[in-house]
């Protein structure tokens, strides 16, 4: 029987013996996150699959159900989830579909698209949240949360993310 082997660590060794040494230890820092993040993401369309959602429209009736009135701008809404408003607008039209949101021009400004959690968004999301937590966020699989979490956003602060 082979023995299994890290295909990071086999990188890492492979960048030091072809003279990179100097970028090894960030090669395998890089390669390591990416992994990482296809591994949890694996766990999180696990947790939400049931839900029928993907974790971009989780996030987006998460926050819409943290605000007052259960509603944000488009443009607001992209803004605080951090990606294009391209990424928001097709998620936001999948909720709409699914009838967990609901779009319209606010009173206020007619140029302005508000989206709204609807009642079904809102019991959809609270089960999502507690599928989540119980199969992710409880049990993320590292022991040292904080000091992990500490690490990348120093990691997040060089990148330029707005951190603090």
């Amino acid at each position: 029987m082979l023995a299994r082997m890290d295909p990071i660590r086999e990188a890492e060794r492979q960048w030091i013996a072809h003279g990179w040494a100097d970028a090894a230890d960030g090669m395998a820092l890089v390669t390591s996150l990416v992994r990482v993040h296809q591994l949890v993401m694996e766990r999180v369309d696990s947790a939400l699959r049931p839900h029928d959602l993907s974790f971009a429209r989780y996030e987006v009736l998460r926050l819409l159900s943290f605000t007052q009135d259960g509603q944000l701008p488009m443009a607001k809404l992209g803004s605080r989830l951090q990606v294009h408003p391209a990424s928001v607008t097709s998620a936001v039209a999948r909720l709409e579909k699914q009838g967990f949101v609901r779009r319209s021009r606010s009173a206020a400004d007619g140029r302005v698209v508000l989206a709204a959690i609807s009642d079904t968004g809102r019991e959809t999301v609270e089960a999502a949240t507690i599928s989540l937590n119980s199969e992710v966020f409880e049990k993320p699989g590292i022991e040292d949360v904080h000091d992990l979490t500490a690490l990348l956003t120093q990691l997040r602060a060089a990148s330029g993310d707005t951190v603090g």
